[in-house]
């Protein structure tokens, strides 16, 4: 029995599919099934049920995977080990994040990342959309929220806070606001989800202050969001990162910074994470040290601005 043919098993267990994993591995389908009927035949069980519309373990497929991918993890980890001592990290990197982290902080890195690890293949995907980690083969994602949940490994890359922003060209045209209060008297520009959209919380020692916002601009983008604020056409509550550099070069205004500011809760950050194994290559472990490192900068200057 071949370590391809486990490996193609194991695969086609987690992505539920036949048809994905010829995908991810450029080959025909046709060739994915066929293996695993060739490892039930030497079996002499039935691994996978197979429908038109779906396929599912068996009872034997489910008690063959919990032994057969530990057993493949471990031939990955003793390849790992060998090679690592070496050589550069290689091998696919699969890391996502959403669309407006991913192009304002992970972006910036991919020439630094090309430098420092030239044969790592690094997949970037960005979507607002929460990937499942284990199913699309995921080795690493970025995640905005107060904590994490299942069952996943995090770690903290910083602390993430909310401002209202206003551009430059707004304020000299309209003035500023006095006090979180006058914001309900202005057209904002405001995100689309329903937190965000009708009240801000203000926080200044002891003291919190919900403040009723309007407006006629409703953006599901945070990037587009951004370039509404650059165009003067009203303040927006959004994470300081995206506006770091705009607020350096003097594009915008931070209109309270004697204040903290949300929607939904003051303590958020952006989390690291990774699916839970025994084992975790050296791909994956050089990269979250790249990310904790560069990111970590990226914070620091988000501050200082």
């Amino acid at each position: 029995m071949e370590t391809h043919t486990l490996r193609l098993f194991v695969e086609v267990a987690q992505r539920n599919s036949f048809a994905a994993v010829a995908r991810d591995r450029n080959i025909d389908p046709s060739s994915v099934s066929r293996a695993i009927a060739v490892l039930e035949a030497e079996l002499g069980v039935r691994l996978v049920q197979r429908t038109t519309r779906a396929m599912e373990l068996t009872e034997a497929g489910q008690l063959y995977l919990a032994r057969v991918a530990p057993l493949v993890e471990e031939l990955d980890r003793a390849r790992d080990e060998v090679t690592s001592a070496k050589s550069d990290p290689l091998g696919t990197l699969r890391l996502t994040a959403s669309v407006s982290f991913g192009q304002t902080c992970l972006v910036p890195l991919l020439p630094e990342f090309r430098a420092r690890f030239p044969r790592l293949t690094l997949e970037l995907l960005l979507t607002d959309a929460n990937l499942d980690l284990v199913a699309d083969r995921i080795d690493l994602a970025i995640r905005l929220a107060p904590s994490y949940g299942g069952d996943l490994i995090g770690t903290k890359l910083f602390q993430t806070r909310y401002r209202v922003f206003a551009s430059r060209a707004y304020v000299e045209r309209e003035g500023a606001p006095a006090t979180p209060r006058d914001l309900s008297t202005r057209s904002c520009v405001l995100f689309g989800l329903p937190e965000f959209r009708s009240r801000w919380l203000f926080r200044r020692g002891t003291e919190t202050v919900k403040v009723a916002v309007r407006g006629d601009l409703i953006i599901s983008n945070a990037l587009a969001l951004r370039a509404a604020l650059l165009d003067g056409l009203g303040p927006a509550l959004l994470a300081d990162w995206l506006l770091r550099e705009d607020l350096a070069a003097g594009r915008v205004v931070d209109l309270f910074p004697d204040y903290e500011v949300t929607a939904t809760t003051f303590d958020t950050a952006a989390w690291l994470l990774y699916p839970t194994r025994a084992y975790v290559p050296r791909k994956v472990r050089v990269t979250i040290d790249f990310l904790r490192e560069q990111l970590a900068q990226c914070r620091a200057q988000a501050v200082s601005a």
